[in-house]
């Protein structure tokens, strides 16, 4: 297994969780007038709670990973600063929310496994 920097599977897995989970949030609290077709369903509208969730538990591994692996400044600037802001300027504002989680969700998955290995 090829050995990769903590710093940036920690960057990597908390950016792409937070990103997940801030998305399925955003959708889910948009007018039922608003929200995209599928998540007007009941399914719908569980599938995102349910990836958004799956990304908030992933984000507290990856940052309980970053407080073993780093210093402890890093993952907390990360989390209240750095990973809001890329969210929020650029992932939300190219993509848009719907999109965002649609391709963030399989990479929460990798993530997950990622943190697993290198645990």
């Amino acid at each position: 297994m090829p050995i990769i920097d903590p710093l940036v599977i920690f960057l990597v897995t908390g950016l792409v969780s937070l990103s997940a989970a801030l998305s399925a949030g955003a959708l889910n609290k948009l007018p039922e007038e608003e929200k995209p077709a599928f998540a007007s369903t009941k399914n719908g509208t569980v599938s995102i709670i349910m990836g958004g969730n799956l990304a908030a538990v992933t984000l507290l591994f990856a940052m309980a990973y970053g407080f073993k692996e780093l210093d402890w400044w890093i993952p907390l600037l990360c989390m209240f600063i750095t990973f809001p802001v890329i969210h929020v300027v650029i992932i939300q504002k190219v993509l848009g929310d719907l999109k965002a989680l649609l391709i963030t969700s399989p990479l929460v998955l990798v993530a997950m496994a990622a943190l697993y290995l290198y645990w």
